[in-house]
């Protein structure tokens, strides 16, 4: 019966916030004044933060759940960041939107282009200035190297207008859910992460670097309900939800070319996989067991 209840609440939750967004976008595209979108987008981001305290009252509600945050206390409504975390399941959209609601800048996510031009999500998603990405495949490149690095370019215009207003863009860095087969099929070198793709994140850097002013690394865990946390998190059975927050400077270590600079490009890739050895300790920690990797001093 919670379930039930839960699946309706939340699908009539999405759908109210996406109609409004989606009226919104349409005054959005008929007033091109950037005073006024600056305007609209607020209250877009307005009606973002409402379907997120709406969802996180729910599960409050309907589960007794024990939330154990840890860290984010310098962290600003005001200022840029970018926040990578792992990826276990659904519930982490639901958990990183209630825990930084009212901590940071609205989470975005960065799209490929072609959403764009979804009925409706495109919409919806441009309404609330989701940074939208431009890739060219690689077959593409080989073709015509002349267009090497002009997506990036194309996306970093794309980003000009987030100059004027704080924004936090989201990155789950392993790309997908984890799982024990997929981390089993990837050969993944850590216990409870898959391997990290520095690709996506390198990319957002690229494109936006210059606008954030610090790197948030999140640890989601579900100590309790590990098989089926976002199922467990709808039916009111959800227990424990663990949140570690760490805020990472941006320094030489994230700053660089990493699509034409390989020495640069290694050494993102060590730094990227250092926090995941870290974030893998954390987990096991967490879960009660003895850290698996050597500790070193976090950046």
């Amino acid at each position: 019966m919670i379930l039930f209840f839960n699946v309706i609440f939340v699908c009539l939750n999405t759908a109210v916030a996406s109609v409004l967004i989606c009226c919104l976008a349409l005054l959005k595209m008929l007033l091109p004044v950037p005073a006024l979108q600056r305007a609209i987008t607020r209250a877009c981001n307005g009606i973002m933060w409402v379907w997120a305290t709406l969802n996180h009252r729910l599960v409050n509600l309907t589960s007794n759940v024990e939330w154990d945050i840890q860290g984010g206390e310098s962290l600003s409504k005001e200022q840029w960041y970018l926040l990578i975390a792992n990826h276990m399941s659904w519930a982490d959209i639901v958990v990183v939107f209630s825990v930084f609601r009212h901590r940071i800048p609205m989470a975005k996510f960065f799209l490929k282009q072609q959403l764009l031009y979804v009925p409706f999500l495109g919409l919806a998603c441009w309404a609330v200035d989701m940074p939208f990405m431009k890739r060219y495949a690689h077959q593409y490149l080989l073709k015509h190297p002349e267009k090497r690095g002009c997506d990036l370019k194309t996306t970093r215009k794309s980003c000009e207008r987030f100059r004027h207003t704080p924004t936090t863009v989201v990155n789950f860095v392993e790309g997908t859910r984890f799982t024990e087969e997929k981390r089993h099929a990837t050969h993944s070198p850590f216990r409870h992460l898959l391997s990290p793709k520095t690709g996506g994140i390198a990319y957002t850097l690229g494109a936006m670097g210059e606008q954030f002013d610090a790197i948030i690394n999140v640890t989601l865990a579900y100590p309790e309900n590990r098989d089926l946390p976002f199922k467990d998190l709808l039916s009111g059975k959800m227990k424990k939800i663990v949140v570690r927050i760490h805020t990472l400077p941006l320094d030489s270590a994230v700053k660089g070319d990493y699509f034409n600079d390989k020495t640069f490009k290694r050494q993102f890739q060590q730094w990227l996989h250092q926090r995941w050895e870290e974030k893998d300790d954390e987990l096991s920690a967490i879960y009660g067991e003895v850290p698996i990797h050597k500790r070193v001093e976090r950046r």
